[in-house]
């Protein structure tokens, strides 16, 4: 344990979060930090280091499933739209054979009864 305490408190750039910088407000825009004392025992600095990584986990976790649901929205959406389009496009190509037929009537002089 003394180890792992002295290799968290020598080098902060390589642990998950600097040793002596711990969130006091966990929002999800901003995170406010504050300097905890230095006497601060190795345990609970990395307790309140594993607490946080839980914390930021459970973040991640949030914004995943929020960016998988807006996924799931815009394929949906994505096929209702490309559904509708079909439809309209054979609308459109009904009237337009329905047009020429009528213009082809009219050039020969047919009656359109």
């Amino acid at each position: 344990m003394g180890q792992l305490c002295q290799s968290a408190l020598q080098d902060p750039s390589e642990s998950i979060a600097p040793p002596f910088l711990f969130p006091i407000s966990t929002q999800h825009s901003v995170t406010t930090l504050a300097r905890t004392p230095v006497h601060t025992s190795c345990a609970s600095v990395i307790t309140q280091q594993i607490q946080q990584d839980w914390v930021n986990r459970e973040y991640i976790e949030v914004i995943t499933s929020n960016i998988k649901r807006i996924a799931d929205f815009l394929n949906s959406f994505d096929m209702s739209c490309r559904s509708k389009l079909s439809q309209l496009n054979e609308k459109l190509t009904m009237l337009e054979r329905r047009i020429e037929y009528l213009e082809a009537r009219v050039t020969k002089g047919e009656t359109l009864n």
